[in-house]
């Protein structure tokens, strides 16, 4: 597996925003890209139980609204709002910390658009890592959507993660790590700490 790491950076849309949770510091992380398919077959991808596993991991659970899902080594959650092929909203509930994500799909020319939100408080583990923590973590997982999504022949999550480590893989890492640490600085975080935040991500995605 090798991709464009330039092409498929620049072909996804990062935002951080800063919000107020319940009184308490919040950020949101927001991933966006378009993919040659129809909002039905995204919406499929993303929620079913057979597709998930074959790009992203397994999941177990009552998939419908009001019901609780568990990714396989991953968060567990409830599901908020469910309505196909548009709109889903879930907690993440991991390591003892919730966090809320919020994903909509739309038709965009003669593709469809993911938007993906991360809603989560400020803690000990944002002042450590920033937003790269999260956010090269859903850049990675947009990666195995578009290679499901386009059919790309060979193509199984362990393939994905042997590309994690692979050379390709780190400069992806690197470089989704450079792009959340600019998008870090736009939100108002001091440039010094957003760089440092985001080598200390990108050293832990990559066993550096």
């Amino acid at each position: 597996m090798h991709i464009d790491v330039t092409e498929f950076i620049g072909s996804v849309t990062r935002k951080v925003t800063v919000r107020d949770l319940d009184g308490t510091p919040a950020r949101a992380v927001t991933v966006s890209r378009t993919y040659d398919t129809t909002p039905a077959d995204l919406w499929d991808a993303v929620t079913k139980a057979d597709r998930l596993p074959r790009w992203f991991t397994p999941v177990t659970g009552d998939l419908r609204l009001g019901g609780r899902y568990q990714l396989q080594g991953n968060a567990g959650g409830e599901i908020l709002a469910c309505d196909p092929p548009r709109h889903l909203k879930l907690t993440w509930e991991f390591s003892g910390a919730v966090s809320w994500v919020d994903v909509t799909i739309a038709k965009q020319g003669s593709g469809a658009r993911l938007t993906l939100e991360h809603l989560m408080h400020v803690d000990a583990h944002w002042e450590q890592f920033g937003p790269g923590a999260t956010g090269v973590g859903w850049d990675m997982a947009l990666v195995g959507l578009n290679q499901h999504a386009g059919a790309v022949e060979g193509f199984t999550t362990e393939a994905g993660m042997q590309w994690m480590m692979s050379d390709n893989g780190k400069a992806f890492t690197r470089e989704s790590g450079a792009a959340w640490a600019r998008e870090d600085v736009a939100a108002g975080a001091d440039p010094a700490a957003a760089d440092a935040a985001s080598k200390r991500t990108v050293a832990a995605f990559t066993g550096a």
